[in-house]
Parts: C-alpha cells; structure tokens; sequence
C-alpha cells in the first residue's frame, strides 16, 4: 500500500472524520454558505508563516515537500498559488461544497486545524518556489490551444494564467497537464460542486481535441522567474524527508531510436475554435 492511501486511511479510522464535518455541526446551512463562512474568517486573521511550516507535514504526505504534486496528475501542483484560492478550495473541501475523497481527511479541523491553521498553512504555500520542469501534454496542438485559451480562458485566468485574487480565480501556468484534464473532466460532467459557472458556460462546446490542446498550451505557461525554483531544489525546511517515488513505478526508459522515428502525419482537421459564450 502507497503512503498516501495508508496515511488516508488511519485519519479514518482515528480521527472520526464524519464527525468533523462542519456540514454535520450546522445542518441549518448549506456546504457553500458553510464553506464562506469559514473563507471570511481565515481572511480576517493575520498568518503566521512559521506556524505554516508546521502545518504544512500534513499536506507534504501527497503534495511533498516542495508542493509539487506528481506529474501524474494524482496530485496538483501548490505551491506559488494563490493565498485567497488555496483558502477558498480548503474552505470548500472541509464543508464539502468540493468532493475530494483523498484531500478531505487531512483537510478536517482535527487533523488540519482551525481557520488560524488554514490561514498559516495557506501563506506558506504561496509563498513555495513553483517546479520548473512540471508535467506537459504530447505538443502536437499547441497553435489551436492557444487560440482556444485567447478567446475562452485569458479573460478570467489572465493572460500568462496567473490568476486573479479577487475573484478566487486559480493560477493555471505550469499546473500539470494531466491535472488540468481531471479537472477539467470534472468541471464539464459537473462532479467538481464548486465549479464557477462562468467556466462551466465556456467549455461548454469545446471538443475533446480543444480540450487537449488547450490545457497542453496551459501547462507549458511559465510563472514568472521569481516564482519559479532552481534546478534540483528541495525544501529545505524537510531535511529528513525520504523523497520516493510514492509507490508509482519509475518512468521505463525510452526505446532506443525512437527519437530517429519520422515525424506522424498532421492531424485531420477538426471544427475550429467554437466561438465563447455570450
């Protein structure tokens, strides 16, 4: 069994997660006023960097040290995002107004703590350096994906897929690509609860072609430098941590001369980009 499942699984079984719920202390209120509740209240308080060093051995189970996540996809990228995004999706996955089976029990105020932890916790996320080398799609479709991100994404997650404050808006530049495909899955099939609407009307129509190569254009984004760590950097605040591969095999080797192969043929057409919502 991998670290994470079985780190999972004793939170369960010790903590009593269902009782922690804030949903099931306050049936009165729905998760989303629940979870806005508890936004408003971590926004208020003043963080404590150093106390989010502490808290944040909880989230290094999955996210690692550096907050990297796994180019998989199983886990997303963190660090360097925003501090208002980071307590928003906390808040909502706490009150369940966001399922996330594997996040929730390390998320809950027994394990995690109350809204001084999350908004400690929060800031040293954000301020993490960002992976350099984050996971990216096949680069086949890059021109299409771009022009599907000017017209349907730049508007909210900017130009460069920074983000925006103040509208909880996540920054999307150098998020894993396999990542992005999950969510983005979710967002359509309306699995993820928190969804913006404003998002959910403009993918609505877009092909799975678009879809590809639009979130392939987004993962090869670049935050800027200053955000951005070294080659080889590693958090030096988890001197003792053992980095393994979390239970996933390493990547094989790829077949010799396979970069000598010719070049495949261009893809067929397909419709262009659909025109954004009005």
């Amino acid at each position: 069994m991998s670290r994470p499942a079985l780190a999972i699984r004793l939170c369960v079984a010790l903590c009593g997660i269902a009782s922690t719920s804030a949903s099931a202390e306050d049936p009165v209120k729905g998760p989303a006023e629940i979870a806005r509740l508890e936004y408003e209240q971590v926004m208020s308080l003043t963080p404590d960097l150093e106390n989010g060093r502490k808290v944040y051995l909880t989230c290094a189970v999955c996210h690692r040290p550096e907050g990297w996540g796994s180019p998989d996809g199983a886990y997303p990228q963190i660090a360097g995002q925003l501090r208002p995004v980071i307590i928003k999706q906390l808040a909502d996955i706490r009150a369940r107004n966001r399922d996330n089976p594997l996040m929730y029990p390390f998320s809950v105020p027994r394990i995690l703590g109350g809204a001084q932890n999350v908004a400690d916790v929060a800031v040293y996320v954000a301020q993490l350096p960002m992976t350099p080398e984050n996971g990216v799609g096949p680069g086949v479709d890059l021109p299409l994906g771009k022009d599907v991100y000017t017209e349907h994404c730049s508007k909210c997650h900017g130009e460069n897929g920074e983000g925006n404050e103040a509208e909880h808006i996540p920054a999307i530049a150098g998020q894993h690509y396999l990542y992005l495909m999950r969510q983005f899955d979710a967002i359509r099939t309306g699995r993820r609860k928190n969804s913006d609407p404003k998002m959910v009307k403009q993918i609505d129509g877009l092909t799975p072609r678009h879809q590809a190569a639009v979130l392939d254009y987004t993962a090869r984004l670049r935050p800027p430098e200053t955000k951005l760590a070294k080659t080889g950097w590693t958090n030096p605040d988890f001197p003792s941590y053992v980095r393994d591969p979390m239970g996933v095999p390493p990547t094989p080797p790829m077949p010799a001369g396979l970069m000598d192969a010719p070049v495949s043929v261009e893809p067929p057409a397909y419709p262009s980009v659909p025109p954004a919502p009005r």
